[in-house]
């Protein structure tokens, strides 16, 4: 599963709006729905900031793993 794949999924169980996680994580809109399109990679400040909204892994995120939660 691509990123914007899962950023769709995360996105719709929150119910949100693609508008609403983009000013949440302090980004422009039409940034964050290319990155959903997969037309390119978030930066890893970005990244970070979506894994931190969503309360899921980095490695969840990227698709390393199907585990959400953080490793502590």
């Amino acid at each position: 599963m691509e990123i914007g794949s899962r950023l769709k999924a995360l996105r719709k169980e929150r119910k949100e709006t693609q508008l609403q996680v983009a000013h949440a994580i302090g980004m422009g809109d039409r940034h964050y729905q290319r990155i959903e399109n997969d037309e390119g990679l978030p930066g890893l400040e970005i990244f970070c900031a979506l894994a931190e909204h969503f309360g899921v892994s980095l490695d969840y995120l990227a698709g390393r793993t199907d585990r959400r939660e953080v490793a502590r």
